[in-house]
């Protein structure tokens, strides 16, 4: 894929900018970082994706429209200086066949960089894009009418994620909710349609999943809920984004500094490090985090979380 040069990112004014997203909510999310900072030091930019039009009420002064097919594409990203995408070939894998000057974050995303990739977003856009006035926020502004956290005993446990790797054992996770309703709370499991085959016991185990039409109509859920639990996941970073509490599972600690969520109080919780080398890691990791961790590190964040509404820094 042709990279553009960045030196005249930083020089040619105006611009507009086309940012192809990714399919997947959480890449969506922190490619949205990028977006925002552009719009912010004054360049025109549009957005096309799937994830990122289902939740455009959630960006209110982004023009996003939907994922292009292929033969539409060159007319649509036509009137554009630059076209960005995530992955050099996802989700538009011939998008130098729309057009001359594609950039690509495939450096960025599996370069050797510090920070998670909401931070690398926010340091590419200031170190190779040379924009004065960056930060991490994404933008995202939630519909007037909901109530941030209204429902605080609410868990949001997903216990599903991408692929088998990144899952921990489904019987921790439905232990996890029991010890939680014990406690009072009322957990849900967030699942997709697709993945509610592997999870036909939950109504005998009295764990309630409901279920959304749509990212929109699960992020207004989202946002009203007290806390999130989950594996590694766009679900986790959706939470994050909506400044839910959240504990977010991770395999090992350094997949866990570049893709855990960027945004409000967010606990990554580990596997036991004592295991030697990183393919046993890899292989046993699920059954050395076990749900005493998780359920401690629930307990500090509640006690944390109380201790803010006590100063003053959150209502009751």
């Amino acid at each position: 894929m042709n990279s553009l040069p960045v030196p005249r990112m930083a020089k040619d004014k105006p611009r507009r900018v086309a940012v192809v997203m990714s399919n997947a909510i959480g890449d969506t999310l922190v490619l949205m970082v990028i977006v925002k900072n552009l719009l912010g030091n004054g360049i025109d930019v549009a957005v096309f994706g799937r994830p990122a039009h289902a939740l455009r009420h959630w960006f209110p002064h982004v023009a996003i429209q939907p994922l292009p097919d292929h033969a539409d594409a060159g007319a649509l990203l036509a009137p554009y200086d630059t076209v960005l995408q995530m992955h050099r070939n996802q989700p538009m894998p011939r998008l130098t066949e729309a057009h001359p000057c594609v950039l690509d974050l495939d450096e960025v995303v599996f370069g050797d960089r510090s920070g998670c990739m909401a931070e690398r977003f926010a340091d590419f856009c200031r170190d190779e894009l040379g924009l004065p006035d960056v930060d991490l926020s994404n933008g995202i502004t939630p519909p007037p009418a909901l109530r941030h956290r209204h429902y605080i005993r609410r868990i949001a446990i997903h216990p599903e994620a991408s692929t088998e790797d990144k899952r921990w054992l489904s019987e921790r996770f439905v232990k996890l909710a029991r010890n939680l309703r014990q406690r009072g709370y009322d957990v849900h499991f967030v699942i997709a349609p697709h993945e509610r085959e592997r999870w036909r016991d939950l109504e005998r185990w009295g764990i309630p999943a409901p279920e959304f039409s749509s990212p929109h109509e699960l992020a207004c859920w989202l946002y009203e809920s007290g806390w999130f639990i989950g594996n590694d996941s766009g679900v986790g970073h959706l939470a994050s984004n909506l400044r839910i509490p959240t504990i977010s599972l991770f395999r090992r600690r350094r997949v866990s500094e570049r893709w855990r969520p960027a945004w409000g109080t967010v606990n990554v919780v580990l596997p036991w490090q004592w295991v030697p080398t990183a393919r046993l890691k890899e292989k046993f990791w699920r059954q050395t985090l076990t749900c005493a961790r998780v359920l401690s590190t629930f307990q500090r964040m509640v006690q944390d979380d109380r201790n803010t509404a006590k100063s003053g820094s959150r209502p009751l």
